[in-house]
């Protein structure tokens, strides 16, 4: 009975009345709840006692850290953990020989690296670590879970494995309704949102687009987004504001060439249902057909999964059910069956 006022009171928060689970943004929209109710219940991480002060180099992985070392998903026994955080700030320019040492002194100084060689272990590095000949480094970059900043760098992040932290959205508009959003634009830009040169010139010339080319103030930027039916992102840094985009039901479009691997939160949601996801050859020509197609086929229910999956990205200075740090525990938590890897001799 518990668990069926639970899940009902999921449904009304987080998906829309209107939105059936065949629409759902969600890969398992029947088992999420439950899932989640047993990680809040039972999910344990054992923190290694830092080597050092930690400083991250950005704010959102500090904020998930000091999230979780003040949560209920911190024991003190490392005999109940399911998985063990290294509390190390691996920072862009921390050398290969760093991260080995970091390795070497935990699997010196305890036994549980020496168990899985790592694999029920993980670190948060926004830049991600690189490769490595150390049989440290080679352990931790293969079989640890990597948790990064989005978008992750290039050849720095497997797919499957590693996290990607939900960026922080500076804007969060009300709760969408199910109905008909009221658009005047096709699509809404920002002009640093994309780099490739003759693609904005044609986005500008195009009386569909609108394109913020001067920065403007926070009012006029909310109200362009809540008019937009798409909005435009060249993957890459930009590509951050995703979250502010999908709360007030503005469809993103990534616009690349290769397919994206470290979308936020890739183990809950269907980014297909989500986003579009168009290549630069054809040109804003191209763009504006696929959106044209979108349109006809499938905006609303794309519009209204954005929204509600807007809700998991956002961050809060203390965690709230469903949010982006529950989130990203639960991606943790669905990692938590490692295997248990035979001791092997290095050479």
């Amino acid at each position: 009975m518990a668990f069926l006022s639970f899940f009902f009171v999921f449904l009304l928060t987080f998906l829309p009345l209107s939105t059936s689970l065949t629409s759902s943004p969600y890969h398992s929209p029947t088992i999420l709840p439950q899932n989640y109710q047993k990680m809040v219940k039972s999910f344990k991480i054992y923190t290694y006692p830092p080597l050092e002060t930690l400083s991250f180099d950005s704010k959102v992985e500090s904020l998930f850290y000091f999230s979780l070392i003040r949560s209920n998903f911190i024991t003190q026994n490392p005999e109940e953990a399911h998985l063990f955080f290294i509390p190390f700030a691996f920072h862009s320019d921390l050398s290969t020989k760093s991260a080995a040492r970091v390795v070497r002194d935990y699997r010196t100084d305890f036994i549980y690296w020496n168990r899985t060689l790592g694999a029920d272990h993980f670190f948060l590095s926004c830049s991600g670590v690189g490769h490595g000949s150390d049989r440290n480094v080679v352990e931790l970059k293969k079989n640890s879970v990597q948790i990064s900043c989005f978008p992750t760098t290039p050849g720095l992040f497997i797919p499957h494995k590693d996290v990607s932290l939900p960026p922080l959205a500076n804007v969060h508009a009300p709760a969408q309704a199910p109905g008909r959003k009221s658009t005047s634009y096709l699509g809404y830009v920002r002009y640093n949102w994309v780099k490739e040169s003759s693609l904005v010139e044609q986005l500008l010339a195009d009386p569909d687009i609108l394109v913020d080319s001067e920065p403007s103030d926070q009012l006029a930027y909310e109200e362009r987004l809540a008019v937009s039916k798409f909005c435009l992102f060249e993957y890459g840094p930009e590509i951050m504001v995703i979250g502010e985009a999908m709360s007030f039901g503005c469809v993103p479009v990534m616009i690349t060439d290769r397919p994206i691997q470290d979308m936020p939160l890739m183990d809950l949601l269907m980014w297909q249902r989500i986003a579009v996801f168009v290549g630069t050859s054809g040109g804003a020509k191209e763009i504006k057909r696929v959106l044209g197609r979108v349109v006809v086929e499938e905006y609303e229910d794309m519009r209204e999964s954005a929204a509600v999956a807007s809700k998991h990205f956002v961050w809060n200075q203390t965690p709230q059910p469903f949010d982006a740090f529950h989130m990203v525990m639960y991606q943790l938590w669905l990692r938590r069956h490692t295997i248990r890897y035979a001791e092997r001799e290095w050479a």
